[in-house]
């Protein structure tokens, strides 16, 4: 047997006679005005023309609605949040990864990867691993890191300062608006 659920009111359009406000302003299909009224006299003039009575906004003082084909409204709605997410964009975090003994081509790749993930977006983790005694260069890493905040600093601004994590240090990157 299926569950049937029971829909709160409040979850429900406020549309034709579930508008409950003593008066109401009412909007024509064309967007004039059609004063304050009734919403019982809104809606008959509302199924008059074989519309519905939709509220806009009930924090006004009174209560906004329009005589507009209600499915149509619901559609353009739905299309618009449907544009919207699409036209969204989630920042990613790309990581660009070296070691503080890099050469200096290896180095402008990493840079233009990061000039590029900066570029679409995305957030840039630049870290440098340790291995072994290698440690005790630390400073050396983060001159490194410092270098490619300033060489990016015309696309990025640093979120994170360099900061050492273990056998690692890291430095995070976002892109300027």
């Amino acid at each position: 047997m299926p569950v049937i659920e029971k829909r709160r009111t409040r979850d429900l359009p406020q549309i034709n006679e579930r508008i409950r406000f003593p008066q109401i302003r009412v909007i024509d299909t064309d967007g004039t005005q059609l004063g304050i009224m009734a919403p019982n006299e809104a809606i008959r003039i509302a199924e008059e023309k074989e519309l519905d009575l939709v509220l806009l906004s009930d924090k006004a003082e009174p209560p906004v609605c329009r005589i507009m084909n209600y499915g149509k409204y619901k559609f353009e709605q739905e299309k618009k949040a449907r544009e919207a997410k699409k036209n969204q964009h989630t920042a990613d975090v790309k990581e660009v990864k070296m070691r503080y003994k890099i050469e200096e081509h290896d180095y402008q790749v990493r840079v233009n990867q990061a000039e590029r993930f900066l570029k679409s977006g995305d957030k840039v983790k630049a870290t440098i691993t340790f291995r072994g005694r290698e440690i005790q260069h630390s400073d050396l890493a983060e001159e490194l890191l410092q270098r490619m905040a300033t060489d990016l600093q015309e696309l990025a601004e640093v979120q994170q300062a360099p900061k050492k994590e273990g056998r690692n240090m890291m430095m995070l990157l976002s892109p300027k608006k």
